[in-house]
């Protein structure tokens, strides 16, 4: 599922702080946004099953 919220994609070099919004372009500097999720999980993890056997054991 994809996130509607969306961030400045320059508020680094153009906000104090992230700029969030719905739509296409930043309502204060009118830079394009970008998706504000993390990325998704990739089943090609090359160190996905020592995180899980690591997660399993009783640490």
């Amino acid at each position: 599922m994809k996130s509607d919220i969306r961030v400045c994609g320059a508020w680094r070099t153009r906000h104090d702080r992230p700029v969030y919004t719905l739509s296409a372009a930043c309502p204060d500097c009118g830079a394009d946004t970008e998706n504000s999720a993390p990325a998704p999980f990739n089943p090609e993890d090359p160190y996905g099953e020592y995180r899980r056997s690591f997660k399993r054991s009783d640490r």
